[in-house]
């Protein structure tokens, strides 16, 4: 697929995209402008990247730094924050450090300890959020609601990073209505430790509106803007 179609498809993609974040906002009271789109690129090229910069796309999502670092390396010329949200192991976080401007899977203390001398020895602020386990599954990252105020006041004190708020993934179980109600008391707790910390990111392409409805700040999305990676010819 040249340039030149798939420029074409992706804004018609970020424009049904769009138009789904806007009637979630508009069904919950709110202004589109409450809500930040986080394209999800993971497995796509940099190409896509620069296609979605100049149809307006200022946030990229990225899951893995060995995708992520050259990636953002490729496109070091573009005006862009980027976001890891990735479960992120400590030996990672000197790269990370380099380029995402947001951590949205601070999960535990050893991790905050790492990315915030990672990101002093970069000389950059890195804004964390506290993820959030909204079943206690292990096996798929984040916090027990019990360890997040813990967490908050850790990642609060430490030089190098900023407390931003909250991330969770609906899990595939619970009613996403629900799993994002839970993910409120959190977000709660963590604006208590900093009340500018007021991110809340939550929603994903199929969960988008319920996430918007619960309060989401900023929502990732990949497959709905990008199209589904299993269908790549690799």
């Amino acid at each position: 697929m040249t340039d030149s179609p798939r420029r074409e498809e992706l804004a018609q993609r970020l424009a049904a995209v769009r138009e789904r974040i806007s009637a979630a906002c508009d069904a919950a009271g709110r202004a589109a402008t409450e809500v930040t789109l986080i394209a999800v690129t993971k497995t796509w090229p940099a190409s896509d990247v620069r296609l979605l910069s100049g149809l307006g796309v200022t946030d990229i999502g990225e899951n893995r730094d060995a995708e992520a670092a050259p990636k953002a390396a490729q496109c070091a010329d573009l005006d862009l924050v980027w976001h890891f949200i990735g479960q992120l192991q400590t030996n990672k976080a000197a790269s990370v450090a380099q380029y995402a401007t947001f951590v949205h899977s601070v999960d535990r203390l050893r991790l905050i300890r790492s990315l915030g001398a990672a990101a002093r020895r970069a000389e950059r602020v890195i804004q964390g959020l506290i993820e959030v386990s909204l079943d206690g599954d292990p096996a798929r990252g984040g916090a027990p609601a019990d360890q997040v105020p813990g967490l908050a006041e850790a990642l609060a004190a430490e030089p190098g990073l900023a407390l931003a708020g909250v991330m969770a993934i609906a899990p595939l179980t619970m009613d996403p209505a629900e799993a994002f109600a839970r993910l409120l008391d959190s977000a709660a707790v963590v604006r208590a430790v900093r009340p500018a910390a007021t991110v809340i990111s939550a929603g994903m392409s199929d969960d988008l509106e319920a996430a918007i409805a619960a309060g989401a700040t900023h929502v990732r999305i990949g497959t709905a803007l990008l199209g589904d990676r299993r269908a790549r010819v690799r």
